[in-house]
């Protein structure tokens, strides 16, 4: 492909003719809206198409979970070496960043997750999970499928980048926060803004949904384990019961929301687990509790956690109990926020490949995305890519029965390039570059 050196050419030519600012900026916006034409063009070829949709089915015959991804590591560095493209690993274990372009500023990331679920795939097709007990069930199969197709139609554009395109293939999003270990070992040094889609059933093919400001919460798990003295239920006198005391500290808990927080502040605090006891007539010594919780500031979230506590121990202690509050802090994420001006610039880019009539403004969700260990640290964009069919059942994420219409790859693999290609081009660095780092295949 030639266009981005059409691009640039423009670029070139109009940044030392005498013409007025308007039709420069004209001629500027008309080069920037083929970009992403062309890379959907690109990406719809059938020798594109087949390779992504036979990348996607090997890791979703071969699924692994978080931290546990060595085999679709591999399969991205084999992949990454054929293309001839550089790249880190490992990084938070199984984890691969490459890297695009001059290897100089400015610097913009695309990220896929890696990992998969531990759930049976009950979807009978050829390429059904060979691993009992995992299942791609959330569509990160064809997250890694889909970075690939946009890291193929960059190198192909290597020369032509204005910067650094960063790939980032991430593990263990499903709970055991790979980006905040990611973070933690530079995968992000020196990157600008970040890029990141996840596919959902609930929105149409052809079509995206985002929105700017939070688009998911931050949240968290805990566990309460609340010690009473056991004893036969006919005579409760004798006990101190843990069950009552549980009880009420579960209807109490419900009130930090409906009495505490602000009604436009939205919250939630469920408890979905309660273990105790395996007697009809016996009262345990201790019930356990767990629950999620979640906010949409960082100011909420933290002062759930501390009210969460504080109602736990207090109201057990008023039924003659002591608990034990335990917050598991690998699942703690913060609000994933999207950058306003990434936004725009997503809209722009996603309406050009799309059209602007096909771009939702969703409603944030209390659903928690890791990736918003990115977005808190840098710029960053989150958006959703729809493959619904017109016909047939829609199962979302996280269900058995889950599928991935495999006709979205092109679209998925466009919007990455678009995004990065476009973003390099209209955010020239304007600080001198630091030396070139030469990159090993592993570290």
């Amino acid at each position: 492909m030639a266009f981005l050196k059409w691009v640039l050419l423009i670029f070139t030519l109009h940044s030392f003719m005498p013409t007025p600012i308007s039709s420069n900026l004209s001629l500027n916006k008309e080069a920037l809206a083929q970009i992403p034409l062309n890379f959907l063009e690109f990406s719809k070829k059938p020798e594109i198409m087949d390779w992504m949709v036979n990348i996607r089915r090997k890791i979703h015959e071969n699924r692994e979970l978080g931290y546990e991804e060595f085999e679709t590591s591999k399969l991205i560095r084999a992949e990454l070496d054929l293309m001839g493209i550089p790249y880190k690993y490992p990084i938070a274990a199984t984890g691969v960043v490459g890297y695009i372009g001059t290897g100089k500023p400015p610097f913009v990331a695309l990220r896929a997750d890696m990992d998969a679920l531990a759930m049976e795939e009950l979807v009978e097709w050829e390429h059904k999970s060979k691993v009992p007990g995992k299942m791609h069930a959330c569509g990160h199969d064809a997250h890694v499928a889909m970075l690939l197709g946009a890291a193929k139609m960059l190198q192909h554009n290597q020369n032509d980048l204005q910067g650094t395109v960063v790939l980032i293939f991430q593990p263990a999003e499903e709970g055991g926060g790979g980006a905040k270990i990611m973070l933690d070992e530079g995968a992000l040094d020196n990157v600008d803004a970040i890029f990141a889609l996840h596919v959902t059933a609930r929105v149409p093919i052809g079509m995206v949904a985002s929105r700017p400001g939070p688009i998911s919460a931050a949240m968290g798990f805990f566990e309460a384990v609340i010690n009473g003295k056991g004893g036969h239920a006919a005579i409760p006198q004798h006990t101190v019961d843990p069950i009552l005391a549980a009880s009420n500290v579960i209807v109490s808990l419900q009130h930090l929301v409906s009495r505490e927080a602000d009604p436009l502040d939205s919250q939630v605090v469920s408890i979905a687990k309660f273990q105790g006891g395996g007697a009809f007539n016996v009262i345990p010594d201790s019930v356990t509790i767990g629950g999620t919780f979640r906010a949409f500031s960082k100011e909420s979230f933290l002062q759930l956690r501390q009210r969460i506590e504080e109602v736990i121990s207090k109201q057990a202690s008023v039924q003659r109990c002591n608990a034990t509050v335990i917050f598991d802090e690998r699942s703690m994420y913060p609000v994933n926020s999207n950058n306003k001006e990434l936004h725009e610039h997503f809209r722009k880019v996603a309406g050009e490949i799309l059209g602007f009539e096909n771009i939702i403004e969703m409603q944030p969700q209390m659903g928690g995305e890791d990736f918003a260990f990115f977005s808190e640290s840098i710029p960053g964009l989150f958006f959703f890519l729809g493959m619904k069919e017109t016909e047939g059942a829609v199962h979302s994420g996280h269900s058995p029965y889950f599928r991935v219409n495999e006709d979205v790859f092109p679209y998925g693999a466009a919007l990455h390039a678009s995004l990065a290609t476009t973003y390099l081009l209209q955010n020239p660095t304007k600080y001198i570059s630091p030396p070139e780092v030469s990159y090993r295949d592993e570290l």
